[in-house]
């Protein structure tokens, strides 16, 4: 076997900018569309499940790609892999701005998937090579700007978009920036990664695929269209075999597609775990802070998304300053501090109601933000630098892998949780309500008897968004116990393989 790469003498900083705005705008279009849909609904003439597949086929093909990452990072020099990457996704920006018709946009997006799926692992990739463990957390600082701001703006952006111009607006600025992105690239980006001659095992990307991408699916399709749907057990359990099946097939191989014995690290297996508990509590947030706002209180899409700015700023500038207090005390104590903050802010959106102050709301949600990222990149590169530099592709696909499930996983079980709690609350509200008007004798007129069922499912859904962030909070003390036991690593040699082999350096130029 043959192995290639550069020699890292310095920190290759003019790469890794060209790799954050690249990564940068392909995660922020990730979110972008979000708000658009409506207006992409009506123009195309399609329903909200064809509609929906906008953001769910974005998702799955990043699902399928992001764990066939490890490969192509190992094969292909970073400057080939980016390239490719960029063009495909600069290529879908373009169809998707000048889309005649639904199928061409969906097309579009897939193929702009196609692409961000290779960005975010190649960077983290190209970080943990280029800085030592010593340096990693103000490096991963960094790149918290893009893995954590980027999303978080994106349904701002798009809602102040959307009020003032057309949807295809949000590809047409992004556009100028991906064909820059990839004039510079081409000459400008060096290779700091190695290289390896291994073979793709088809078996196992077939099996990557339906695993991952059945169980995203599933869980995704879960609040749509239910879980006794066939459609979402179905896909989830073919996911299950599927992704069961690779998994055996995996710790068989002598060069697997993706190395699941990396989680023979405790502080690998830690972070993972970690990363998913924290993962899901996120999302409560995400999905139901927007139907607060917007189906309870008739807030804006536009103040819906201001709301969450404040947070998303907070979240930016805390990330540099996070990995640089991580480089000095390390995972556990950041963790800890943030997860309680989480917790604490979690417990008290638990609490909100019909007249809570926009202001209480802005602030409770910006401190969640700032507890989280203290949280979310020091625990997952603690778990990194535990790693042998031959398995960091591995890690980083794991690590975006396991965010993409859980997210969805995550989003599926807490919108079950709120359905079911608001339809429970409406029942008994209504049961209460026809009693005390058998009891009076009073007969309500039709306007009053639609006003009085308005209140009563105003008021179940948001006991169920109240529910919701309970049990949200209930996931983040969890997370946070999980966190007592974070541990600074011992760093594996820069050289040492899974086996302990050492790897052969030699300069690489192109």
């Amino acid at each position: 076997m043959s192995e290639n790469t550069s020699v890292k003498n310095k920190s290759p900083f003019g790469m890794i900018a060209i790799l954050f705005i690249g990564a940068f705008v392909a995660i922020l279009n990730e979110t972008l569309l979000n708000v658009a849909l409506p207006s992409i609904m009506k123009e195309f003439e399609v329903n909200a499940t064809a509609v929906q597949w906008l953001s769910t086929g974005y998702m799955l093909i990043n699902g399928i790609l992001i764990p066939a990452s490890a490969f192509f990072i190992q094969r292909f020099t970073d400057k080939k892999l980016f390239i490719t990457a960029m063009s495909l996704f600069t290529i879908g920006t373009f169809l998707a701005s000048v889309a005649p018709a639904f199928s061409v946009l969906l097309a579009a997006r897939m193929i702009q998937a196609s692409g961000s799926a290779i960005m975010m692992p190649l960077l983290m990739n190209v970080m943990l090579t280029a800085f030592p463990v010593e340096k990693r957390g103000a490096a991963m600082g960094t790149f918290g700007l893009v893995m954590i701001t980027a999303p978080a703006i994106g349904p701002t952006l798009s809602g102040w978009l959307i009020e003032h111009y057309s949807w295809r607006m949000l590809f047409d600025i992004v556009l100028p920036i991906a064909v820059l992105t990839l004039i510079i690239s081409i000459f400008k980006l060096k290779n700091v990664t190695p290289q390896r001659d291994i073979k793709l095992d088809f078996i196992s990307l077939l099996l990557s695929s339906v695993g991952f991408g059945g169980l995203l699916y599933g869980f995704s399709s879960a609040g749509d269209k239910g879980w006794d749907s066939p459609l979402v057990y179905g896909t989830i359990i073919i996911g299950a075999i599927a992704l069961l099946t690779f998994i055996l097939r995996q710790l068989r191989m002598d060069e697997p597609m993706l190395e699941f014995r990396i989680y023979k690290y405790p502080m690998f297996a830690l972070s993972s775990a970690i990363s998913i508990v924290i993962s899901i509590a996120m999302f409560s947030a995400m999905i139901l802070m927007p139907i607060y706002v917007q189906t309870l209180r008739g807030i804006s899409p536009m103040d819906s998304g201001l709301l969450m700015l404040p947070g998303a700023i907070v979240m930016g500038i805390m990330s540099p300053i996070t990995g640089k207090l991580f480089d000095k005390y390390g995972a556990r104590t950041l963790a800890v501090i943030g997860l309680a903050i989480t917790v604490a802010t979690s417990y008290f959106f638990s609490k909100i109601a019909m007249d809570t102050a926009y202001s209480t709301l802005v602030i409770l949600y910006t401190f969640r933000m700032f507890g989280m990222s203290m949280v979310m990149m020091p625990v997952m590169t603690n778990g990194l630098n535990q790693l042998p530099a031959k398995n960091n592709p591995h890690g980083t696909a794991m690590n975006n892998t396991l965010q993409q499930v859980s997210g969805a996983i995550g989003t599926a079980l807490l919108i079950t949780v709120m359905n079911n709690r608001t339809q429970a609350k409406a029942e008994e509200l209504a049961a209460d309500a026809m009693a005390k008007m058998g009891a009076s004798g009073a007969q309500p007129s039709a306007q009053d008897a639609a006003q009085m069922k308005q209140e009563i499912m105003n008021q179940a859904m948001l006991h169920g968004i109240n529910f919701t962030f309970f049990i949200s909070t209930l996931i983040a003390v969890i997370a946070l116990i999980l966190a007592l036991f974070i541990k600074r690593p011992k760093p594996q040699h820069e050289n040492e393989g899974m086996t302990g082999e050492k790897v052969v350096v030699k300069t690489a130029t192109e």
